[in-house]
């Protein structure tokens, strides 16, 4: 049995300390908006913040996270920097098929949160996440637009 805080609540679970965090918020805690995409903390679908770090949980284990915070997709419209990005997004329609967009909006907020203002070798430097569908000039001009908001 673990205590993981996670969106601001403590929780239990009883999954081995080894489990990939990802399924530990998908499977035993039911947030199903973090999503999976390769299993080898390459594409970014699994973007989930670790004390404000953007971190892959795919391949972070449930032991690693212990005493840290966790927040996901499902919270992030009540952090300010995550506010704004999700107006960006819907403003400019960033998401073409969205399934990985919720991990690009985790990464773009621990990028805000980190850097209020960014430049484009910073937007760039920090938006490693991949999207099948190409939305990167949208994703772009959704982290300026936030940031100008702020």
């Amino acid at each position: 049995m673990a205590e993981i805080t996670v969106n601001g609540q403590a929780r239990r679970v009883d999954v081995e300390g080894d489990t990939p965090l990802l399924w530990v918020l998908r499977d035993t805690l039911g947030l199903t908006g973090t999503k999976y995409g390769c299993g080898v903390a390459q594409c970014g679908a699994c973007t989930v913040l670790v004390d404000g770090v953007a971190t892959r949980s795919c391949q972070t284990p449930l032991d690693a996270i212990a005493g840290r915070a966790v927040t996901t997709i499902e919270a992030i419209e009540a952090d300010p920097v995550g506010a704004r990005l999700v107006a960006a997004w819907v403003a400019l329609d960033v998401p073409q098929c969205g399934y990985c967009q919720s991990g690009q909006l985790m990464a773009a907020t621990a990028l805000l949160k980190e850097t209020p203002k960014p430049d484009e070798a910073a937007i760039a430097a920090a938006m490693t996440n991949l999207c099948r569908c190409g939305t990167y000039n949208a994703i772009a001009a959704g982290i300026r637009q936030a940031s100008e908001a702020a």
